[in-house]
């Protein structure tokens, strides 16, 4: 997001409507407008003097007839579409009054977690709709367990106590992580519908990696991998993550004294970000307000 946009920029506030069930909201594009019939999250533009909240906020009452109570900030993406060069501002939306209804004569549908989703979907929608299934948590496995085999007692143990996303620390200094390890692995936390990234180890078909900051800043394009996350200690490191197509990153500790800083990063974060901290619901919603897609938490 350092380079300038090649047109002006329009910039959009859009809302992802989230049920109790983990549902989201899509609505499909009415007729006269560009892409009519292509579906995304619902929003519209954001007017001058307004907030994106505001905006948002006010579109979808005008769109759905609904009244949002309170949204969270999340990710902010650009597109390069043929009518307009967007920036587009999702907030998260669990609490609002009213039922969602087509005020503008667009068709509506709630897409629950794993459901295939509607088509044609406007190409900005994507990203957002995987990002969607990233859970609030994700566990940190213990430095100890460093050498150790990924499809071990601990990670079975996480796993079923509803763990869905954990990062596997680098093997000690001189070790190899075996490729028969790394599949085991990640074909145990597949079983559970979780995934399993693992740092410090060698790029292949099928494995998830979690780069360092180090790592990150060395890397000349995405390595080989099925899934990819990245540490971030900075802004320009969380823009590189997102160059290279991360699907999230972590940062942290946010301890005493960090909270700007935090709050500097967060703002329009083009990626979700998981900020290290302990596990509790206090954190969470703190960090959430702040725009964070929730914690990294170390799991003993």
């Amino acid at each position: 997001m350092n380079a300038a946009p090649p047109r002006p920029v329009t910039r959009v506030a859009v809302g992802v409507l989230v049920r109790a069930d983990g549902a989201v909201l899509l609505a499909d594009r009415p007729e006269g407008k560009p892409y009519a019939g292509y579906w995304e999250f619902p929003g519209g533009k954001i007017e001058s003097g307004e907030s994106v909240e505001q905006a948002l906020a006010r579109e979808l009452a005008e769109e759905l007839g609904v009244h949002v109570l309170s949204s969270l900030p999340w990710v902010t993406m650009e597109y390069d579409y043929p009518h307009a060069y967007v920036r587009l501002y999702f907030r998260r939306i669990h609490d609002w009054t009213g039922t969602p209804r087509p005020v503008e004569g667009q068709r509506l549908q709630f897409l629950r977690p794993g459901d295939v989703p509607p088509q044609p979907l406007l190409p900005a929608a994507l990203p957002a709709l995987r990002w969607m299934d990233l859970p609030a948590v994700t566990g940190l496995a213990p430095d100890a367990l460093a050498g150790g085999p990924l499809d071990g007692p601990w990670l079975r143990q996480v796993l079923d106590r509803g763990l869905r996303q954990i990062v596997w620390p680098a093997p000690p200094p001189g070790a190899v992580r075996a490729a028969t390890d790394l599949a085991a692995g990640a074909a145990l936390a597949r079983s559970y519908g979780a995934r399993l990234y693992a740092a410090g180890a060698a790029p292949a078909d099928g494995v998830d990696l979690f780069l360092s900051a180090a790592e990150l800043r060395r890397a000349a394009g995405r390595p080989a991998c099925a899934a990819l996350a990245a540490e971030v200690q900075t802004r320009a490191d969380l823009e590189l993550a997102q160059r290279l197509g991360c699907d999230f990153v972590v940062h942290g500790p946010a301890a005493g004294g960090a909270h700007d800083a935090l709050a500097r990063l967060l703002v329009d974060a083009p990626l979700p970000v998981y900020v290290r901290g302990d596990l509790g619901i206090d954190a969470l919603r703190r960090l959430q307000a702040l725009g964070a897609q929730g914690l990294a938490a170390s799991i003993d």
